[in-house]
C-alpha cells in the first residue's frame, strides 16, 4: 500500500533535533574535513529514517525533477531532486546541521581569501540564493543498481554556494548491495590527485568539500580542488540522500 502523500512531508526522525546535533561531535568532524576534506558521522539518522527515506524513491509527486545519469554523461544511475516543501525530515536534517557546519565554513573562506561570511541560519542563506535567483530545492535521493556508478564530479548550482555538503548512506553494504563505495580526489597543484575512498554503513553520513578547501603549505595556505564519485555497483541497489546546502538557478 502506498503512504498518503500528506504523511510523507510529516515524516519524524525517530530522534530529536537535540539529540542528533549532540552527536555531532563537532571537533572530530572539524579535524577530519581541515585534513582530508570528509568526515564520517556514524549513525547519524536512524535505520527507521533510513527506510521511510529510501520508500519516498517511487513517489514521483514529490520530486521536481528525475535525472538519469547515462543521459549526460554523469555516469549510470539516477536520482531525484525534491521538490518544495521538502519532507519534514529533510528539513530538519539542513536547518538542524548548516549550523554546525558554519564556523568551518567561514574560516575556510577566511583562509583562501574568500569574502563570503555565511550566516548563523540557514533560512538567511537561502534567502541570499533566492534572490540571486536561485530558487530550487538540491536535496535529493540516488538510487544504484548492478553496473552503475557516479563520475567524479561538483555539485555547484549557481553563484551562492556553501562549501561542505552531505551523503547519507540509507542500504547496508554487503546485505543490500556490494560495491558502490564513496570516492573522493584532491587535486594539489603541481601534484597528482589524491584519492580518498570513504567506507560508511546504513545510517551514516559522510560531511566532505563542494568544491575547495584550504591546505596549508610551506609557502602559506593554498587553495585544493575536490570532486566526489560512487564506484561501480556490483550487485543489489544502492541509495543515498543528499543533503546540499545551496539552492540551484
Amino acid at each position: 500500500m502506498n503512504t498518503p502523500t500528506s504523511e510523507l512531508w510529516s515524516i519524524a526522525p525517530a530522534r530529536n533535533t537535540a539529540h542528533r546535533v549532540s552527536a555531532f561531535d563537532g571537533s572530530r568532524i572539524s579535524n577530519d574535513l581541515d585534513a582530508r576534506g570528509c568526515a564520517v558521522i556514524k549513525g547519524f539518522v536512524s535505520l527507521e529514517e533510513c527506510e521511510a527515506l529510501a520508500r519516498l524513491y517511487v513517489r514521483d509527486d514529490i520530486f521536481r525533477s528525475r535525472v538519469v545519469m547515462a543521459r549526460h554523461g554523469f555516469g549510470r544511475g539516477e536520482y531525484k531532486y525534491f521538490s518544495y516543501p521538502l519532507p519534514g525530515i529533510i528539513t530538519e536534517l539542513r536547518t538542524s546541521i548548516y549550523p554546525r557546519l558554519v564556523p568551518i565554513a567561514n574560516r575556510w573562506n577566511e583562509a583562501m581569501g574568500i569574502a563570503v561570511h555565511y550566516p548563523e541560519k540557514l533560512a538567511d542563506f537561502i534567502k541570499r540564493c533566492h534572490e540571486a535567483g536561485q530558487l530550487r530545492p538540491t536535496s535529493l535521493l540516488l538510487q544504484y543498481e548492478p553496473g552503475d556508478y557516479n563520475c567524479l564530479h561538483q555539485d555547484l548550482y549557481g553563484e551562492h554556494i556553501f562549501p561542505i555538503q552531505i551523503t547519507i548512506l540509507l542500504s547496508e553494504p554487503g546485505r543490500d548491495f556490494t560495491g558502490g563505495e564513496f570516492v573522493l580526489t584532491e587535486q594539489r597543484p603541481r601534484m597528482q590527485s589524491r584519492p580518498e575512498v570513504v567506507s560508511l554503513r546504513q545510517g551514516d553520513a559522510v560531511a566532505f568539500a563542494v568544491h575547495h578547501r584550504p591546505v596549508q603549505g610551506t609557502r602559506g595556505v593554498y587553495r585544493v580542488n575536490l570532486r566526489h564519485g560512487v564506484s561501480r555497483i556490483r550487485s543489489g541497489c544502492r541509495q543515498t540522500v543528499g543533503i546540499i546546502f545551496h539552492d540551484a538557478m
